[in-house]
């Protein structure tokens, strides 16, 4: 299990994922699909799966059982399904490009998540 440099609350972009090889266009309403492109914050990290949360991107509809005794009512409901960490990259808020991490030491003296780019501390 390799440590994650995405941490919950940061902003993402979608590099792969289910629509990026498609050649013709998806059906109108698909639901599931994580495109390429689409931006959003981690709402969650799962370190160990090497999976990631975030939000708008990746909408699925799960049906739920009712559960009086909770105040759930049944039926379908539309929630946001993980997708691996692989297919996501840090947005630097600087470049406002999707970029690459390295980890180093920010000018304070601690360590800290650096932009390849343009050496901000993210």
């Amino acid at each position: 299990m390799a440590k994650l440099l995405i941490k919950k609350g940061d902003e993402v972009q979608v590099i792969r994922g289910a629509e990026s090889g498609r050649r013709t266009a998806p059906p109108e309403g698909a639901q599931g699909a994580n495109p390429r492109g689409e931006r959003g914050r981690v709402r969650k990290v799962l370190p160990r799966k090497g999976r990631v949360i975030v939000e708008g991107v990746r909408i699925v509809k799960k049906t739920v059982r009712p559960n009086p005794a909770k105040g759930i009512r049944g039926g379908f409901v539309e929630r946001e399904a993980p997708i691996p960490v692989s297919n996501v990259m840090l947005v630097c808020r600087k470049c406002d490009r999707p970029v690459r991490v390295r980890l180093g030491t920010a000018p304070d003296g601690k360590r800290a998540r650096l932009c390849r780019r343009c050496g901000e501390v993210i």
